[in-house]
């Protein structure tokens, strides 16, 4: 099979081909005109379109009258039962002239026609094997006379994704059990999750042969644990069909192997804006991905964006995009790629790091790249900034003296923690490392020609790493700290994860957890003003 379409952008018509075994990708954000485009190409593909809705009602009632085959793809193709071999009524039966928002409640179908196949294919084997065998016929010459059931395929596929449940079906009833347990439940009983993948391996499979199977939302209810091997083996066993994928999930999208479009805006003409994802940008394709759509200016920081970290920098940048990409190299390097790929956005850029105790040079060397430093080594310890203790303080209730003495203790708490010389030599220690590593980086052996050439050089460059220097600039930097009693300096320098366990002690009289989930609540929803200022500023 090979077949073209065109969609209307806003540059003209978009030309697309697919191939039996090729698949196209759309990623969009909610509200880009997914679902739009999904019913645009089903109705300009026509008969050879099957679209699952990303709307689908997933009640699966085993106990449905069963009907012919030949009747039940007809429903499940058009909505009505009666309309054979016809797609010109699909509109009105199966989608009620709704077809971006109507609820698609075709599970009964899709269950009559693999029970009505499963039948089929019995009979049918049974002919044969009453026929053409007796008792002398070998077990080989039996099993030319097989024939898998849609039902036996859906089965193999089910227990290959979840090998704890096992799927038994019967004549005219489908019961699921675990594989070591003789207890079973009823298939309508299923978890949504269960549902789903049921819902669309059937689909799958019911398909005619060398469609194009319009798939709006295939990560619904699906655990993202299982779906790249869901799809993987959907598009095998159905290799004679072409897959159009529509989706938000940036992850999905980037595990496929296609070729992928981002759909940026939808006008109702109709009309998409879109552009092909780039393959050699310096970023992954999630990431290049989620660039492209953004409509807002990019924000990089450094970390794995756990849900405090995103509390704070959306609470700060609320009209940002922020992207983590873990440690401050990442950062640097994700904001000069991205300036120098002018073709992947026009929208600005910028990032963010930790403080990292950086001198006044390095700082402005990074605010030339468009980086900006944290004033505190940890931006969880942001929360410790006396400014931002006092909002949260006052937050609780304490005023006066009484915060003046809530505050001064917890400062005492945190310098408490370095009271020991071997717990300072400890973030000394640290500090030398992330030095020393990014020193090693930044070493050029490129002019070694020899192996004696490049051990000199290595040992040149090595040589000149002053341990020494890079730990009394850390000690002294903190010994300050320590003496003047000032807390925001320590803070610039001083990495540690467990400080904001002591704030969640003293403010909020609560454990860490608590805390944090309380403190992540109340920035995401702008509940308490005078503490997403005192983050900001």
């Amino acid at each position: 099979m090979k077949l073209e379409f065109s969609v209307p952008t806003d540059k003209g018509y978009a030309k697309f081909e697919l191939q039996s075994g090729n698949s196209l990708i759309f990623v969009g954000a909610n509200g880009g005109g997914k679902t739009r485009l999904a019913m645009y190409i089903e109705q300009i593909l026509g008969s050879q379109a099957h679209r699952i809705s990303s709307h689908r009602a997933l009640i699966l009632n085993p106990d449905v009258e069963k009907i012919s085959e030949e009747k039940a793809l007809a429903g499940l193709r058009t909505g009505n039962s009666d309309e054979f071999g016809s797609i010109q009524n699909r509109d009105i039966f199966r989608w009620n002239n709704q077809g971006a928002v109507k609820l698609l409640d075709d599970f009964g179908f899709l269950l009559q026609a693999l029970f009505a196949e499963q039948s089929n294919t019995s009979l049918k084997f049974y002919n044969l094997y009453k026929d053409h065998l007796n008792e002398n016929t070998s077990t080989n010459e039996k099993l030319k006379f097989f024939q898998a059931t849609k039902f036996d395929t859906l089965q193999e596929v089910w227990h290959h994704l979840l090998p704890c449940r096992k799927l038994n079906v019967k004549g005219d009833d489908i019961l699921v059990s675990s594989p070591h347990s003789n207890q079973s439940y009823k298939a309508s009983e299923m978890s949504d999750g269960e549902r789903a993948i049921f819902y669309l391996i059937g689909q799958t499979l019911v398909a005619k042969k060398e469609s194009v199977l319009i798939v709006d939302e295939p990560e619904l209810h699906v655990h993202r644990s299982i779906m790249s091997k869901l799809w993987d083996r959907l598009e095998a066993i159905r290799d004679d069909c072409a897959f159009v994928f529509i989706t938000h999930d940036l992850e999905f999208a980037a595990s496929r192997s296609a070729q992928k479009f981002l759909i940026k805006n939808y006008r109702a003409t109709p009309s998409w804006e879109m552009e092909e994802v780039p393959k050699e940008t310096g970023f992954n394709e999630e990431i290049t991905t989620l660039i492209l759509g953004s409509r807002q200016p990019i924000l990089f920081v450094e970390g794995d964006m756990n849900s405090l970290d995103t509390a704070i920098y959306r609470c700060c940048y609320p009209n940002w995009t922020v992207i983590p990409r873990g440690s401050c190299s990442e950062v640097i390097h994700s904001v000069v790629t991205l300036r120098r790929n002018s073709n992947i956005t026009r929208i600005k850029c910028y990032g963010i790091v930790d403080a990292d105790s950086r001198n006044e040079d390095d700082i402005k060397n990074l605010d030339e790249k468009g980086i900006k430093v944290l004033p505190v080594s940890e931006i969880e310890n942001v929360i410790l900034l006396p400014d931002v203790s006092k909002a949260i303080a006052e937050h609780e209730g304490y005023y006066g003296s009484e915060l003046d003495t809530l505050l001064d203790q917890l400062s005492e708490k945190v310098f408490g923690t370095l009271s020991d010389p071997k717990k300072i030599e400890k973030v000394v220690v640290r500090y030398c490392k992330r030095q020393i590593d990014q020193l090693l980086k930044k070493i050029n052996l490129s002019d070694g020609s020899t192996v004696d050439e490049l051990k000199h050089e290595y040992i040149e460059h090595t040589q000149a790493i002053e341990i020494d220097t890079i730990a009394n600039k850390i000690y002294d930097q903190i010994r300050q700290a320590v003496d003047e009693k000032n807390l925001p300096k320590l803070l610039s320098c001083y990495d540690n994860k467990g400080l904001i366990a002591l704030a969640a002690s003293q403010l909020k009289n609560s454990k860490l957890n608590d805390f944090e989930s309380w403190l992540t609540r109340i920035l995401l929803n702008n509940s308490a003003p005078a503490i997403s200022e005192a983050i900001f500023s």
